[in-house]
């Protein structure tokens, strides 16, 4: 960053005696890896061309990762997205130069586009309500209206490693708990793998809302919970894999399940793999008990996978208190 900016040594010192605060993130050595500033703004740009009008906007002022694949920046951009849903921006921008063609791919990947420049600089431009009709570029939104819903049951010891941010220790958490979390492990994309034939009838875009099944700590009825609201990418079943070392391959990149976990699974013909974005963790938990006597699911269901009705879906997110303007109708 000191090659990039002249002038970052004494930036980052006003800063800091205005205690301004950054996303970081350390690698195992302990050495800085990633650095993301974040800061509001409502003025007029007029030092970029073309020059853009005066709106609720959220500046990243400075974001550099240095990473040799692309989860610790796809991990930022998640960061950056929830803040931008947090603070009520309008939309998202960040100055960037040309020669980080990976930064760049991974930010338009995200809905950002190029807007103009700021001196040698890239202007990137993200709307925050802007709809594309694409599951990646729509992050972190739920557009659930012509939308499948459906319950997804996930067990308790790869729930937690999926879903590090989802709710479960607490009856609700505080307003501002996903802008400070800063686990490595929150990534925006999720595999999980299954053996229930039935998830084999999901597509792209169908909307899941993770149920985690009991931990075994007392009754099923007050300790398995909806935690998380995802949207499904992509769905592949065994034979969509030519051999084991292609399934290894792309099930290993945001799985929870070790290799060991994988190769087992693989030997069973109805295999099923989910790939989904984690679009929005519950700020209040729904327990089995409210799911049958206020949302009206009935009690000989099986709970490993069904579809939901729209009723069902929005009672859910609302006794969740999920972030209103995360699911679009």
């Amino acid at each position: 960053m000191k090659a990039d900016y002249p002038g970052f040594s004494k930036w980052y010192e006003k800063k800091s005696v205005e205690n301004a605060r950054a996303y970081i993130q350390k690698n195992e050595k302990g050495l800085l890896q990633a650095f993301l500033y974040l800061k509001v703004e409502q003025e007029a740009l007029t030092d970029i061309e073309p020059t853009m009008p005066a709106a609720n906007r959220l500046k990243v002022g400075t974001f550099k990762i240095d990473a040799h694949n692309t989860k610790l920046g796809e991990f930022f951009v998640k960061k950056i997205m929830q803040a931008a849903v947090y603070k009520e921006v309008d939309e998202v921008y960040v100055t960037i130069f040309a020669k980080h063609e990976a930064l760049i791919k991974l930010l338009q990947r995200y809905g950002f586009e190029e807007r103009g420049k700021k001196g040698d600089e890239l202007v990137l431009v993200r709307p925050i309500k802007q709809r594309s009709n694409d599951v990646l570029r729509d992050y972190p939104f739920v557009h659930t209206e012509g939308k499948r819903k459906f319950l997804l049951a996930i067990k308790p010891e790869y729930h937690t490693r999926l879903f590090p941010d989802s709710i479960l220790n607490t009856e609700q958490r505080e307003k501002d708990y996903l802008v400070r979390d800063v686990a490595h492990t929150n990534s925006i994309h999720k595999i999980y793998v299954c053996r229930m034939k039935e998830v084999g009838q999901l597509h792209r875009d169908d909307v899941l809302v993770i149920y985690r099944m009991s931990d075994g700590a007392g009754p099923a009825y007050y300790r398995s919970v909806i935690s998380s609201v995802c949207v499904v990418e992509e769905i592949k079943k065994k034979s969509d894999f030519a051999n084991i070392g292609e399934y290894l391959k792309y099930a290993n990149a945001y799985s929870v399940f070790g290799e060991d976990e994988l190769r087992k699974l693989y030997e069973q013909p109805d295999l099923v793999v989910i790939k989904m974005t984690y679009n929005a963790a519950f700020d209040r938990r729904v327990i089995r008990k409210e799911l049958l006597e206020k949302v009206g699911i009935a009690s000989d269901k099986y709970w490993g996978f069904f579809q939901l009705t729209d009723e069902q879906f929005n009672k859910i997110t609302s006794i969740g208190k999920v972030n209103e303007s995360l699911i679009v109708n």
